[in-house]
């Protein structure tokens, strides 16, 4: 099924993302964390293409076969392009296809000194465009309410992902944010530059202090006083911290569906636990 669908339906669309094991680690961990992700009934789950992917070892496509064809839940397989040429996109384009998973979250992708970046793709909006042209393929896309890092400023930003809309994009994923008030923000001026695909926000709750400061000098994502606080008074209570980073992404969920978003997008960090507490509060709402 097309995440398009579920977009044409009156409510705030709930979906989650996984990322592949890593390569020392059991391929059965996703497959036990997928399979307790069931109950929770999202409308899809994304699987990110991992630092390690290529058009050779496609285990984000497997992963996105067996939750579409083996759990009955819509799934979509990031893909990246700044390591790939045209030729590996086209075999995991047809590997994709072959396995059924009909859903792609295109992005460029960061440069991964264990794979020299390569020339055939120089945005994402490029490897949407190809994309297009070669399948029936769904095609989603990032979008960054503070700003992607490597842009000079939001108004290119949201020029370069109306890019992507125009290439073909129908579906929008946000990078993760603290403060709701940036991201509403942002939505006003995208929707004024003209991009008027759904965008879901993307929701990432505290694990623990080093993750979350690991991920923001990454993406660039503020801390508000109020979260700052909040980990300052648990950081060293792990337990507790995990309950209010809970919390938080519960109260970040009320006020954007309140705000009439398009959907939440829950980053889960493959840990079940978290997902269900999230998901069993806030699912009267959605």
């Amino acid at each position: 099924m097309k995440i398009s669908e579920y977009f044409k339906k009156d409510r705030c669309v709930f979906s989650f993302e996984v990322f592949p094991p890593k390569k020392d680690a059991s391929a059965e961990t996703i497959y036990s964390t997928l399979n307790s992700l069931k109950s929770l009934s999202p409308d899809f789950i994304s699987v990110t293409y991992g630092a390690g992917g290529s058009a050779a070892d496609n285990i984000t496509g497997e992963i996105a076969s067996y939750i579409s064809s083996g759990l009955g839940i819509c799934s979509a397989a990031h893909l990246t392009c700044v390591s790939n040429s045209k030729e590996d996109i086209d075999i995991i384009l047809d590997d994709l296809k072959n396995k059924g998973v009909e859903n792609i979250l295109a992005l460029r992708g960061d440069i991964n000194p264990d794979r020299p970046a390569k020339n055939d793709f120089k945005y994402a909006s490029d490897l949407i465009r190809y994309i297009k042209e070669k399948g029936d393929f769904h095609i989603s896309a990032a979008c960054y309410p503070e700003t992607h890092l490597d842009s000079p400023d939001m108004i290119t930003d949201i020029r370069h992902l109306k890019e992507k809309q125009d290439a073909g994009a129908e579906h929008m994923i946000s990078q993760l944010f603290f403060d709701n008030e940036l991201f509403y923000s942002f939505l006003e001026k995208a929707r004024i530059a003209g991009i008027t695909v759904p965008i879901e926000a993307g929701i990432m709750p505290v694990t623990n202090k080093k993750s979350i400061e690991r991920m923001v000098s990454m993406c660039g994502a503020s801390l508000p006083a109020k979260f700052t606080r909040m980990m300052a008074k648990y950081e060293n209570n792990p337990e507790a911290l995990r309950d209010a980073g809970i919390a938080y992404a519960v109260d970040q969920i009320v006020d954007l569906v309140a705000y009439g978003v398009d959907g939440v997008h829950l980053y889960t960090m493959n840990n079940p636990y978290i997902a269900e507490k999230i998901a069993s509060t806030v699912s009267g709402i959605l």
